[in-house]
C-alpha cells in the first residue's frame, strides 16, 4: 500500500501532464499561422508597387498639357520602366535566395520612396525617362510578381494557388484600384500631390516590413503552412539555379517558350495597352479623365475576384483550358473596345467588369505549370524570366500605342491588333498538352551538387 500512492499519483502527473500537451498542441493549431501575417504584407508591397506603376497612366493627359510633350516620348518612359520590372524579376529572385526576401524588398522600398519622391520636381523629359523610366522601374522590379511566386512557395504547401491568386490580384488591383483618387487629386491639387501622395503611401509599407517580413518558417521554428512531412519536403535547404544558368537550361524547353510567349501577349493586352492608354482613349472619345480612372478602379474591384477564383481554379482544373479561356475572351472584348467607348455608361461598364475578371487571371495557371515542369524551387527564378516576358510585352505595347495614337490619331489599330492576337494565343493552349505535362528538370539536376558543378 505504501507504494500505491505515489504510484497514483504518478499517472495523475503523466494524465494531467498529457491534458496540457493536448491543450498546447490544439492552442498552437487554432493560431494563426505566422504564414498569412507574411502573405498579407506581401499583399501590401505589392499593392503599392503596383499602385506606383500605374501612376504614369493618370499623369499622362497633365503632362502633355504642362510641358507640351507627346504621347510616345512619355511612352518612353512607361516602356523603360516596364521592361526593366520584367527583366530584373529573376535576378530579384536570385537575391532573395542569396540575400533574404525581407532585405531586398526593404531596399527596394527605399529606393521607390526616394524616386518618387523626386519625380515631382521633374521639368524635362530627360529626366521623367530617368526617375519613372529606370529608378522607379528598378525597385518595381525588385517587388514584382516573382515575389509573390518566392513567398508562397517558401510559406505554404497547401493553398498555394488560391494565396497566389490574392497577391496577384494586388499586384494587378494596385495599379487600377487607387487611379480615381489619383484623378481627384489632379483634379483639385495638380499631379504633384499624387507623387507625394503615393511616396508617403510607400513609406508607410516599408514600416510595415521592417516590422514584420521574415525570409523563412523555420526563423520562427515552424513549417510551411499544411507542411507534411510524409509528402512534402522542405525547400529551405535547397539551392536553386541562379538566373543565366536557369535561363540557359529552360531555354531549350518547349514549355518555357510556350509559357513565355504566351504572358508577353498577356502583359502587352494588359499593363502596356490597357493600363498605360486606357485613360488618353477615352479622352480622344471625349469621357472624362475622372470616369476614364473610374473605370480602371471597376477592372482593379473585380480583378480581386477573378484572379483569386483562377487561384482556387488552377487547384482543380487544367490550366491549359483555364489559359485557352482567359486569353480567348480577352481577345474578343479587345476587338470590340473601340465600339463599346463610344456607347455610353452602360458599354463600358460591362466591358470593365469582364476586362477585370480576367486581367492577370492568367498568372496562377501559369505559375502552377512553371512549378510543375521546373520544379518549386526554381519556380521564382523560372517564373521572373516568364515574368520578364510578360513586362517585354507591356513594354512593346506602350511603346507601340503610344506612336499609333501620335502618328495615326487613333488606338483603334492597337485594340484590334491586340484582340486578334490574344484569340490566337488562346487557342494554341488546346494544342500543347504535352510540352506542359513533361518534367523538365529530374531531382538529381535540381540537387544543390549539381547546381555547384554547374557554375564551377
Amino acid at each position: 500500500m505504501e507504494h500505491c500512492v505515489p504510484t497514483l499519483g504518478a499517472q495523475c502527473l503523466m494524465l494531467q501532464t498529457g491534458k496540457a500537451l493536448s491543450l498546447l498542441n490544439a492552442s498552437r493549431q487554432a493560431r494563426l499561422h505566422y504564414a498569412w501575417i507574411i502573405a498579407a504584407v506581401t499583399f501590401l508591397v505589392l499593392l503599392i508597387t503596383a499602385g506606383i506603376r500605374a501612376t504614369p497612366g493618370v499623369l499622362m493627359v497633365p503632362l502633355e498639357k504642362e510641358f507640351g510633350w507627346t504621347s510616345a516620348g512619355i511612352s518612353i518612359a512607361i516602356a523603360i520602366n516596364l521592361a526593366l520590372y520584367g527583366l530584373i524579376g529573376p535576378f530579384a529572385a536570385s537575391l532573395m535566395n542569396r540575400w533574404g526576401v525581407r532585405r531586398v524588398v526593404l531596399c527596394a522600398l527605399v529606393m521607390l520612396v526616394v524616386s518618387v519622391g523626386l519625380a515631382a520636381k521633374i521639368s524635362s523629359l530627360w529626366q521623367l525617362i530617368v526617375l519613372w523610366g529606370i529608378c522607379i522601374g528598378t525597385g518595381t522590379g525588385f517587388t514584382a510578381t516573382v515575389l509573390a511566386a518566392v513567398i508562397v512557395n517558401r510559406w505554404f504547401s497547401k493553398h498555394r494557388g488560391l494565396v497566389l491568386g490574392a497577391m496577384t490580384a494586388a499586384g494587378a488591383t494596385g495599379q487600377l484600384l487607387f487611379l480615381p483618387l489619383m484623378a481627384r487629386l489632379i483634379e483639385r491639387l495638380g499631379w504633384r500631390s499624387v507623387v507625394f501622395t503615393v511616396s508617403g503611401a510607400a513609406a508607410i509599407v516599408f514600416c510595415i516590413g521592417f516590422l514584420l517580413l521574415k525570409d523563412f518558417p523555420k526563423e520562427l521554428n515552424l513549417h510551411p503552412f499544411g507542411f507534411d512531412a510524409r509528402t512534402d519536403e522542405s525547400i529551405e535547404d535547397k539551392r536553386a539555379l541562379r538566373p543565366i544558368e536557369a535561363l540557359r537550361r529552360v531555354s531549350s524547353s518547349p514549355a518555357f517558350w510556350l509559357l513565355a510567349g504566351s504572358f508577353f501577349i498577356c502583359g502587352a493586352s494588359t499593363n502596356g495597352l490597357i493600363g498605360t492608354h486606357l485613360i488618353p482613349a477615352c479622352h480622344d472619345f471625349g469621357i472624362p479623365e475622372l470616369r476614364a480612372a473610374g473605370l480602371l478602379a471597376m477592372m482593379g474591384i473585380f480583378d480581386i475576384v477573378g484572379t483569386t477564383a483562377s487561384g482556387w481554379l488552377s487547384d482543380r482544373m487544367s490550366s491549359r483550358y483555364l489559359l485557352f479561356a482567359y486569353y480567348a475572351l480577352r481577345g474578343i472584348s479587345l476587338l470590340f473596345l473601340p465600339f463599346t467607348l463610344a456607347h455610353g455608361h452602360s458599354a463600358q461598364n460591362w466591358f470593365a467588369i469582364f476586362y477585370g475578371l480576367d486581367w492577370v487571371a492568367t498568372i496562377p495557371p501559369t505559375v502552377r505549370l512553371a512549378s510543375d515542369c521546373f520544379g518549386r524551387q526554381n519556380a521564382g527564378v523560372v517564373f521572373g524570366w516568364i515574368a520578364a516576358a510578360h513586362q517585354l510585352g507591356a513594354a512593346l505595347a506602350a511603346m507601340g500605342a503610344g506612336l499609333i495614337r501620335t502618328y495615326v490619331g487613333d488606338y483603334s489599330p492597337a485594340f484590334w491588333i491586340s484582340g486578334v492576337i490574344c484569340f490566337l494565343t488562346g487557342l494554341s493552349f488546346l494544342f500543347t498538352e504535352k510540352p506542359l505535362q513533361t518534367r523538365e528538370f529530374s531531382s538529381r539536376e535540381l540537387s544543390p551538387s549539381s547546381v555547384l558543378a554547374s557554375e564551377s
